[in-house]
């Protein structure tokens, strides 16, 4: 067996077919094919059901997808340690993000990062709290950005505190005043974060030991914004978020202390690969710096 068959077979899974893995590795799926069936054969297992609708793996393959994980990651750190004492920084890095984050902080860390480690590769990964973490604990990310508290499985480092705020029509009732009641947004059409997006929010409630009236629950914090503006309802969003937002909007601080804690999360802060502790590291200095 080698690790090509390896890095095939986790492209196809985490791609979710042989098309798309592919692309993502410039090979025919034939290749892409030849390769997880190869390796399928020098098992002497089947690691994957293909089906019109896709490929799901197989109870046996989901048994050997952390091994396959932890020997492709080995061999990336090696490359990297071996760049390091030839006195280059390189590799690829993986990065669990979600919306805020990705909208008012990677840009510039991006771009500055890019100048300073041009030969580090940063791949992203957009998607949700719960998400997040399963790709963190999974092995699928080298490290992300998480709302605390996180699993218990992973190591944190803190980055941001941020106010939770009321987001109101802009000509709604309650715009003259300077907070906002918890309370007073019971008879309101609630738009509540989609699950997985909403562990703040609902937290803020069940505090005061209140339920909203949820009329809809979106993913996207842009979507949420443009259907509060439409008099559709009222929500509550991160203050990082409505930052230069570009709607019409009533916001005002909720009564009492409500916010959110970003940070890093990794399976171990200390123990990760060269490429992808300078990331992390350059992160917290970025933020400790500009904001």
């Amino acid at each position: 067996m080698n690790l090509f068959k390896y890095k095939v077979f986790l492209s196809v899974v985490e791609a979710g077919s042989f098309t798309k893995a592919g692309e993502l590795l410039n090979l025919t799926q034939s290749a892409i094919s030849h390769a997880v069936s190869g390796l399928e054969h020098e098992l002497g297992l089947t690691l994957l059901i293909r089906g019109r609708s896709g490929i799901k793996l197989t109870s046996n393959g989901e048994r050997l997808m952390k091994h396959f994980r932890e020997i492709v990651q080995m061999d990336e750190r090696l490359y990297q340690e071996v760049a390091l004492i030839k006195g280059l920084e390189t590799g690829t890095v993986k990065i669990g993000t979600f919306s805020s984050v990705s909208i008012q902080w990677l840009p510039g860390i991006i771009h500055k990062f890019n100048e300073q480690f041009p030969l580090i590769e940063l791949k992203l990964l957009d998607g949700n709290y719960h998400e997040i973490e399963h790709w963190i604990a999974s092995g699928e990310a080298d490290f992300g950005f998480v709302n605390l508290p996180a699993l218990d499985v992973l190591e944190v480092l803190p980055l941001k505190k941020e106010r939770m705020l009321c987001v109101l029509p802009s000509n709604h009732m309650l715009r003259e005043q300077t907070t906002i009641r918890v309370d007073q947004l019971l008879d309101e059409s609630f738009i509540m974060p989609a699950s997985g997006c909403d562990t703040d929010v609902r937290r803020i409630f069940s505090q005061h030991k209140l339920a909203p009236k949820i009329k809809y629950e979106l993913e996207d914090d842009h979507a949420i914004m443009a259907m509060v503006q439409n008099g559709l309802g009222v929500s509550i969003l991160p203050e990082m978020i409505l930052v230069q937002n570009p709607y019409e909007l009533c916001i005002r601080p909720l009564e009492g202390k409500h916010s959110r804690t970003i940070g890093i999360a990794a399976t171990s802060l200390k123990n990760m690969a060269p490429a992808a502790k300078k990331c992390m590291n350059f992160i917290a200095e970025w933020i400790t710096k500009s904001i």
